[in-house]
């Protein structure tokens, strides 16, 4: 299939991110692909990178390990069509340093493929080279991000660059580069084999597809499952969880994991999808729904999150470093029953501070879950 004709493909697909941003994919390829074409680069030298974002931290967040565990030659087939579409010859693929089976069934795959002749020079004689190198992160939640990602395979500290430059035009070692999670590469050989209509069988206009959604917490049928986006998330909860334990009623639902938002039983018909979330104040991110009962104190969950957050800022930027640890002063002492007058407007002005000056995505929602618990008053202080 001509290369012009793979990137078509996924822009009337409408496939976008599944890490959290939700950039369309087919954009993404577009771009790295007029680099590369674009620049004149000796034999031998990489044209581009084809990066496979596989550092799964996001909290209550498990999808990308369980596809890495189950179905490793689907993700190397994936970046094999993107570098074929963008004419990149290189491949990293940036595993959680916490998933060692997930690396070890990774590895073995990609040697089963270059001994098949799927990977290196001249790939069945269809004059493609790639190749794939595997690497393990090291426990940095923000080696998420991805520039911090590209940081940590060159050899330094993983923090976030300043954007633009973007990865398309400027990405690991100077090069054009395409940066996709898992979930995202492991969407593209079905609409490369059959085509963007039977992707659109599932799921809305705008939001086309399946999803696959983390659900834990308080429900009886914790797990992960694939469902057509637009699906109610009373629906996922109720029907396909099982709803509360015998004698429980919901409190809440987080959605989007730590960086996500909370939704009051009232919201629970919103259908899950990019746009109808975005308009409830709240984001699909990473696919993580986590369900809270009546008998959970939200408070101390608060506590969990912004230690979270505090441990993980890497101390780049300041509106993060000093107010994810603020924050997590001010929600410890609300926790223990200690809140101070004031501790209210403090965090809403730390929050909204954070969201607006952070360099990257971890300072930008380091907030979120808080502030929709204070705005819906499932957590209240003084």
């Amino acid at each position: 299939m001509p290369r012009e004709q793979i990137i078509a493909d996924l822009k009337a697909a409408g496939l976008v991110g599944r890490g959290g941003a939700a950039f369309p994919t087919g954009v993404k390829w577009e771009g790295a692909a007029k680099e590369i074409q674009a620049r004149a680069v000796p034999a031998g030298e990489a044209t581009g990178y084809i990066i496979c974002n596989a550092d799964e931290s996001e909290t209550g967040t498990f999808k990308d390990r369980i596809l890495m565990e189950r179905d490793p030659h689907r993700l190397i087939e994936a970046m094999i069509i993107a570098a074929h579409a963008v004419a990149a010859n290189r491949g990293i693929i940036y595993v959680r340093g916490e998933y060692p089976l997930a690396f070890t069934r990774l590895s073995d795959a990609v040697e089963d493929a270059r001994a098949n002749q799927l990977l290196g020079i001249n790939i069945l004689n269809s004059g493609l080279e790639f190749d794939i190198e595997m690497r393990a992160g090291a426990g940095a939640y923000v080696c998420g991000e991805e520039t911090a990602l590209m940081e940590s395979i060159e050899g330094r500290r993983g923090e976030p660059r300043v954007k633009p430059p973007f990865p398309t035009t400027h990405g690991l070692f100077g090069k054009p580069t395409v940066i996709n999670n898992v979930e995202t590469l492991a969407n593209v050989p079905g609409i490369v084999m059959n085509g963007p209509r039977w992707y659109r069988q599932w799921g809305t206009e705008r939001s086309p597809g399946t999803r696959l959604v983390c659900l834990s917490g308080s429900v009886r049928k914790p797990g992960l499952y694939e469902i057509s986006m637009g699906l109610p998330l009373r629906s996922l909860i109720f029907n396909l969880g099982g709803g509360m334990a015998r004698g429980r009623t919901l409190q809440a639902a987080l959605v989007g994991g730590a960086a996500g938002a909370f939704l009051t039983p009232q919201q629970m018909d919103v259908p899950m999808d990019f746009q109808s979330l975005t308009a409830v104040g709240a984001t699909f991110g990473s696919g993580a729904v986590m369900v809270f009962d009546d008998s959970v104190a939200l408070w101390s969950v608060m506590r969990g999150i912004t230690k979270f957050f505090a441990h993980e800022s890497c101390g780049k930027c300041f509106p993060c470093q000093l107010g994810t640890q603020r924050q997590m002063e001010i929600v410890a002492r609300a926790a223990s029953g200690q809140g101070r007058s004031g501790d209210h407007d403090a965090l809403i002005a730390l929050g909204q501070t954070m969201r607006d000056a952070s360099l990257c995505g971890l300072g930008q929602t380091a907030a979120s879950a808080l502030l929709s618990a204070l705005d819906k008053k499932l957590v209240q202080a003084p």
